[in-house]
């Protein structure tokens, strides 16, 4: 028997799309001799779907695409993910299903028990968990349909959920397991996907063939890395990363369990290339083509450019330097020099015009008053605003460029630098940013050696650096990855060696600056731990403040 595990880039709500998709690489698996295709979970729809699953038309139009699959499943069986309706009257009103289609009929559908509800996921507020567990048999071969999450819970162990799927499908005997996955990304995240089929595999003795979504949804970038796990618990086979693709695997030589192909894994090589998916497929899914954003000189706007210009190309990328009286000769060059080496258009806006001119408006109020960050902000959303200018007239979506440990602390002006459609780098701490451009200068100077070893500064006043008002990167991004990765309190971090002042200094910090992230752009997930809708904290509220 052969398998065919097709990871596919999916659009939300794109029905037609999906199935379409879907119908070109189920023919292609049919020309090369597959007997079943395996797509992803919730793939007629889309992943995650989120609140259009209350919608009753987009649950219609989920049934209608599992109509049009039946029409193309002669001579093969098509595993897909796509959401079913609850037929009971209590509970909710649908189930996230399995089916199993060949022939032109379904053959058999395998509800999803395990509905994660934690960082990112929320899939118990839409979804009914199974309850009833079988396997299906199909050319004489028994198969036990899995849905993701159902095998995170190997023997019971894990204390969020009180039943394993297999456990229960086991006692038929199946000769081996499909798994239909969306498996976000996160730098750490393939190892564990891995050993968790590994463990899976070794407790029940079969092989497990297991296909995950690829592409960006907003700010969840899914990774790709479909797996196939020999019963020997030897990866017999890892797909690529970030990429569509469909390779056939034959089963008797998955059973025998001689062949190796684990991919290498490295974080910062890992985040260079979900960013890039995740620009990407932002603009492509949006309609939009051209991106715009600031290029101050600095790192942070220096990566991102170059992460932009690679994701949509060197003539859909603008930026503009827009130097103030405090901005350093050298910054101006830097920014230059990069444009140049990307071959991206610029433009140079000296702002200190128009600096002047809200100074001289707001002067007769302010007289008397010493200069502090209201001045310092004003800069910022002159800035802002010369860019979403360019952004209204010229159609270029606006890149946000500040980095995960600014917008922690809040190191960052509302309607100013804050500002963007999507925000790319707010999810890598300024330490990994820094790792990030020695990674993309590694064959050669794209981005100049002054923007990575000059100490990071906003230039928004006189010889201003960072360390004025923060810790050193390294010690900062530490204590911030404790808290928020790990959701450390302030004694366990001091425990660790940070001096006890500081931690309650940024912890506070972190807390009182959960406003402005509210009003931020969405931010590209790269961590298991990312700003937005995987982490919901209060706006107002006293702990550590």
């Amino acid at each position: 028997m052969k398998i065919a595990v097709a990871q596919l880039n999916y659009l939300i709500g794109d029905f037609e799309g999906n199935v379409e998709k879907m119908r070109s690489y189920t023919e292609t698996a049919k020309v090369q001799g597959a007997d079943i295709v395996l797509f992803g979970e919730l793939a007629t729809c889309g992943y995650p779907p989120r609140d259009f699953l209350e919608f009753d038309d987009f649950i219609r139009r989920a049934k209608e695409s599992i109509e049009v699959i039946k029409s193309f499943s002669h001579d093969i069986a098509i595993v897909v993910g796509s959401p079913s309706v609850n037929p009971v009257p209590e509970g909710k009103d649908l189930y996230n299903s399995v089916y199993f289609i060949t022939d032109g009929e379904v053959q058999h559908i395998q509800h999803k028990a395990l509905l994660p509800t934690y960082d990112i996921f929320d899939e118990y507020r839409y979804f009914e968990p199974a309850t009833k567990f079988s396997c299906v048999e199909y050319k004489g071969k028994k198969i036990a349909l899995t849905v993701c999450e159902d095998i995170w819970d190997v023997g019971n162990d894990n204390p969020l959920y009180t039943v394993c799927p297999l456990d229960i499908l086991i006692k038929e005997a199946p000769d081996f397991i499909l798994n239909v996955s969306a498996s976000p990304f996160s730098y750490s995240h393939a190892e564990a996907r891995i050993a968790i089929v590994k463990v899976n595999v070794a407790k029940y003795g079969i092989p497990m063939f297991y296909a995950n979504h690829v592409g960006a949804q907003t700010e969840l970038i899914f990774d790709g890395g479909s797996l196939v796990v020999s019963p020997n618990g030897v990866v017999h086979r890892e797909m690529p990363y970030f990429m569509e693709a469909m390779e056939i695997f034959e089963v008797d030589a998955v059973l025998a369990g001689s062949k190796h192909s684990e991919q290498p894994k490295d974080d910062i090589v890992e985040i260079h290339d979900a960013i890039v998916c995740g620009i990407k497929d932002y603009f492509s899914k949006l309609g939009f083509t051209k991106a715009i954003l600031g290029l101050s000189g600095g790192i942070d706007s220096a990566v991102t450019a170059v992460l932009a210009q690679r994701a949509l190309g060197k003539e859909n990328v603008r930026v503009i330097l827009m130097p103030s009286q405090f901005s350093s000769d050298h910054s101006v060059n830097d920014a230059r020099n990069l444009a140049e080496n990307l071959g991206i258009q610029y433009d140079i806006i000296a702002i200190k015009d128009v600096y002047d001119a809200f100074m001289g408006k707001l002067g007769t109020h302010f007289d008397g008053l010493p200069f502090n960050v209201t001045e310092e902000n004003i800069q910022a959303r002159v800035r802002g605003t010369l860019l979403m200018s360019f952004s209204n007239k010229f159609g270029n979506i606006l890149l946000n460029t500040s980095n995960k440990s600014e917008m922690a602390v809040g190191y960052g002006t509302l309607y100013g630098d804050l500002a963007g459609g999507i925000s790319v780098l707010g999810d890598v701490y300024k330490t990994q940013v820094f790792a990030l451009a020695r990674y993309i200068n590694k064959d050669g100077e794209v981005i100049p050696e002054n923007s990575i070893t000059k100490p990071p500064s906003a230039e928004l006043r006189p010889d201003q650096k960072d360390s004025d008002s923060l810790p050193d990167y390294a010690v900062l991004d530490e204590i911030l990855f404790e808290y928020i990765e790990k959701r450390k309190g302030p004694k366990e971090i001091v425990a660790m060696g940070h001096d006890e002042a500081l931690v309650a200094r940024i912890l506070k910090m972190v807390n009182r600056n959960e406003f402005k992230r509210y009003q931020t752009a969405p931010v590209l997930r790269v961590s298991s731990k990312a700003f937005g809708m995987g982490r919901r904290l209060p706006i107002v509220g006293k702990y550590l403040s």
